[in-house]
């Protein structure tokens, strides 16, 4: 009970409360993440499994093996998120995600997989890029109406309202730029996929590096810090293999 300014006499407030696991900032909708990266997921797959027909390869086992590596490159990201936030691994359900966890797991089991099933492992990764990158441009959308990879606050006319669970304000948009380059890195390595009889790997590798470069580029963008020498060493490392694998795709074409 509170005191009215007007008469000083106790006044009641009522005010709805939710469970602590179930609270949520301002403008969160956290179903998103959850449902866009389920879609962005579908969407991998069915590239992979349409590319992979196109090789003649064994597009049903690959499938399942990558359905494997989705749900253990789950349990990576969370596991990563831990690591990185130094949390206690009894918050692993109520954790965040981190999507670097995500693809190294995801990847290592699906190079594992491809290899124990007798197939090209570099033509697996190739066929698996379109999808993965679309995937994330699908996904990423989510992390920005969720509330987590969240900008920082920016008076720019390009900014736009955003929540980081705690505070909604004006921000730069990231996680959009960030889907954005995912979308362009998917459209790209697909056509290359469609048109280009490249070394096996090759343009799974340049997506990577590609994708890697762009990441670093948008980091100061984000509310949460980096180290300016770690993200100048990566830069320069993706950017050189970028530059090379770039070299040898046009080489061999």
């Amino acid at each position: 009970m509170l005191p009215s300014k007007a008469t000083g006499d106790p006044q009641t407030i009522v005010t709805n409360t939710r469970l602590a696991a179930l609270a949520q900032g301002p403008g969160v909708r956290l179903w998103t993440w959850p449902t866009l990266i389920s879609v962005g997921v579908v969407l991998a797959l069915v590239l992979q499994s349409v590319l992979l027909s196109r090789v003649h390869a064994n597009a049903v086992a690959a499938t399942g093996v990558s359905l494997l590596a989705c749900a253990l490159g789950y349990l990576g990201a969370k596991a990563w998120y831990l690591i990185l936030h130094r949390q206690h691994p009894r918050k692993f359900a109520t954790a965040g995600a981190c999507i670097q966890g995500f693809l190294v797991v995801t990847l290592g089991v699906l190079v594992l997989g491809g290899f124990v099933l007798g197939m090209n492992v570099g033509t697996l990764l190739d066929v698996t890029t379109p999808g993965l990158f679309l995937a994330m441009a699908v996904g990423r959308p989510g992390c920005f109406l969720g509330g987590c990879c969240a900008g920082s606050p920016t008076t720019s006319k390009w900014g736009l309202w955003s929540s980081n669970r705690t505070v909604g304000i004006r921000r730069a948009p990231v996680q959009l730029l960030e889907a954005a380059a995912a979308l362009l890195i998917g459209v790209i390595t697909l056509t290359l996929v469609l048109t280009v009889d490249a070394v096996a790997g090759a343009i799974f590798v340049a997506a990577a590096a590609a994708y890697t470069f762009v990441r670093q580029l948008l980091f100061p963008l984000r509310a949460d810090p980096h180290t300016r020498l770690g993200r100048r060493l990566t830069i320069a490392i993706s950017l050189a293999i970028l530059v090379v694998d770039a070299g040898v795709l046009t080489l061999t074409t």
